[in-house]
């Protein structure tokens, strides 16, 4: 039998942990933890691998306030480079762990620069809602050259985020996984472009990881779709002494807890509807998870599902 194509889609703390300064070092000790998993699983399933950028575009960001003597780079080029990055941090932590379990000459994985094409009259680029780079305090926004926003974590910048229309290079991805290729790609939610006849051009965006992935999975037919994040799951209350973890909702119930605000909008509402979209357009599974349990989540033992 064919094995099931799972879709495993990384959220930032995989590389970079809260009150870590996200040295290099650090980051390929991260991402050891969810790499060991996708080694293992790579067993058994056919697998994509996508992840969130925000620390690491955020860095370049900073680097770029800090020079004035080169011309500064558009977000959708810092985007392709962390793409880069991150897939190179991912190929080598996963080929050591390969080389662990002894299956080093039996596996091929790839990174893919990816785009994403999004509407041009999408009215997300009437307003900067998107949260990226670093936590800021009260006092330090009122010198930060840019707008932001207080998300759960903080006070950060905001930038356009519209919605993706479709994954420019889901052939590819589909060709690779056929050939049980794992791949690594739409790394920071892709690099947002605009479609023009035959042609693209970048835009000044950044897109939503996770309702990425959750476009990718349903073009490329994934069976299980795993959001590992820094949470266990989507948690009802949140912040308050009645918070728990959520096990599992259908769709209407999920939308239900939606609609009564139980999820930030700067993390873990993303999370809930892309889960949703997924379920709802596919009828397969879909699964908010920490970093931590990805392999129990995909045996349905950790996390938030969400069901038809």
């Amino acid at each position: 039998m064919e094995k099931e194509i799972l879709l495993i889609a990384l959220g930032g703390n995989a590389l970079i942990k809260k009150d870590q300064e996200g040295s290099v070092e650090e980051q390929f000790e991260n991402l050891k933890v969810s790499m060991r998993q996708i080694a293992r699983l790579s067993e058994k399933y056919r697998i994509i691998i996508t992840h969130g950028n925000g620390p690491q575009v955020g860095n370049l960001l900073l680097q770029q306030e800090c020079c004035n003597d080169i011309p500064r780079l558009p977000l959708e080029i810092l985007v392709a480079q962390t793409q880069g990055q991150i897939g190179y941090m991912i190929e080598s932590t996963l080929d050591g762990e390969f080389m662990e379990l002894g299956i080093d000459n039996k596996k091929n994985f790839v990174t893919l620069i990816t785009y994403v094409v999004v509407d041009e009259n999408d009215p997300a680029f009437q307003e900067p809602l998107k949260p990226i780079g670093p936590i800021y305090t009260k006092e330090e926004i009122a010198s930060v050259p840019y707008p932001t926003r207080l998300t759960a974590k903080g006070y950060r910048r905001v930038v356009v985020s519209p919605e993706p229309v479709t994954v420019v290079e889901k052939n590819e991805i589909r060709k690779l996984i056929e050939m049980d290729f794992i791949a690594i790609c739409c790394g920071g939610g892709g690099i947002p472009v605009i479609r023009e006849e035959r042609s693209f051009h970048g835009v000044d965006a950044v897109i939503d990881k996770d309702l990425v992935s959750a476009k990718l999975a349903e073009e490329v037919g994934v069976d299980i779709f795993i959001i590992a994040t820094d949470v266990p799951g989507a948690i009802l209350n949140y912040g308050t002494p009645k918070q728990k973890v959520l096990r599992s909702a259908n769709i209407r119930k999920a939308e239900l807890f939606l609609k009564e605000g139980h999820f930030p909008p700067g993390s873990m509402k993303p999370k809930v509807r892309a889960a949703m979209r997924f379920v709802q357009n596919s009828g397969k599974r879909a699964v908010i998870t920490s970093v931590e349990t990805i392999e129990e989540a995909v045996e349905g033992k950790a996390g938030t599902e969400i069901t038809p």
